[in-house]
């Protein structure tokens, strides 16, 4: 078997979910090392912005739903490995549970060499979160059509274009006083680089079958990360925490609302700290080194600053 991981020319790698966060730096770097992608969106034109990435005729854009095996099976179908990131927090158990199961049911039937399946930390089908059980239904999924797939579970994944970081570092820019919900959750945000770098790293031979914890060289508190954008971005905030109970009836009573600060769901997720298991393989056994916030978020952050790129910081 060709050593995907090390040598992608001319290879075809179909990317699901090639257009979101992570997909957009997994296919750059499969790009970079001269494969041809094929990017599977719901919506392909969303994912147009990709092609200039590429030579001509490298990139393909084809329109797949993960809950719809048929449209799995079609955008597979040719493939030398496949790369499964699709997700949700709307529909999860359709787009994580069924959805794997129709992309490792379609992989194993067209005799795909390699497959790697995007996760999370604290994936567990007992999970009380909803999407921690979709996450872990997804796995189980993986593993019973195609025992060799790669799971990699990423923590909190952070870069330009989250939707974590940038999500807080917009309160602690509007809000003079900042509500902490789960102050001693710990996290261990891993940049979007290094999950890129790892997906990629994972079609190697050796990564079949195994399972991958990816996080940064931090691990942080909510409080001490809400604490070190407000000092990356210049801002003196008052921090107050929120007991449990009064974090989970603000959950409850809105989280169902668009725009609310928390939904019932992700409460339950903060409520076991998401970070890399003491026994896991993780970026090391990938080759990946772990790159820090401070390392590459002044790229972005200053938007957060008072004067922009002209403010002083302490």
């Amino acid at each position: 078997m060709r050593d995907l991981g090390r040598d992608l020319g001319e290879q075809l790698i179909t990317v699901l979910g090639g257009g979101g966060f992570v997909g957009r730096y997994v296919v750059q770097r499969l790009l970079a090392r001269g494969a041809r992608v094929r990017v599977a969106e719901r919506e392909p034109r969303k994912a147009l912005f990709l092609k200039p990435l590429g030579g001509l005729g490298q990139t393909q854009f084809v329109a797949a739903d993960v809950r719809d095996a048929a449209s799995v099976a079609r955008v597979v179908a040719g493939s030398d490995a496949v790369i499964n990131l699709a997700g949700s927090f709307a529909d999860m158990q359709a787009v994580h549970a069924d959805g794997a199961r129709h992309v490792a049911a379609a992989a194993r039937a067209a005799g795909i060499r390699a497959l790697v399946h995007l996760s999370a930390i604290g994936a567990d089908s007992d999970s009380p979160s909803a999407y921690g059980r979709s996450k872990g239904d997804g796995e189980a999924a993986m593993r019973a059509s195609f025992p060799d797939a790669a799971i990699l579970r990423p923590s909190i994944v952070f870069g330009r274009e989250d939707r974590f970081i940038n999500r807080f570092a917009a309160m602690v820019r509007t809000l003079p006083v900042i509500p902490v919900i789960a102050p001693a959750t710990k996290l261990q945000p891993v940049y979007v680089g290094d999950v890129a770098d790892a997906v990629v790293a994972a079609l190697d031979g050796a990564a079949a079958g195994r399972l991958f914890e990816l996080g940064g060289p931090q691990v942080l508190t909510m409080q001490e990360l809400l604490g070190w954008i407000a000092d990356a971005t210049g801002r003196k905030r008052l921090f107050v925490d929120l007991p449990d109970a009064v974090a989970s009836a603000l959950a409850s009573g809105l989280g169902w609302a668009p725009g609310a600060p928390i939904t019932r769901d992700q409460w339950r997720m903060l409520q076991r700290d998401n970070v890399v298991a003491l026994d896991a393989a993780g970026l090391a056994q990938l080759g990946v080194t772990p790159t820090s916030l401070a390392a590459v978020a002044e790229g972005w952050l200053v938007q957060y600053r008072r004067h922009g790129r002209f403010a002083q910081t302490a």
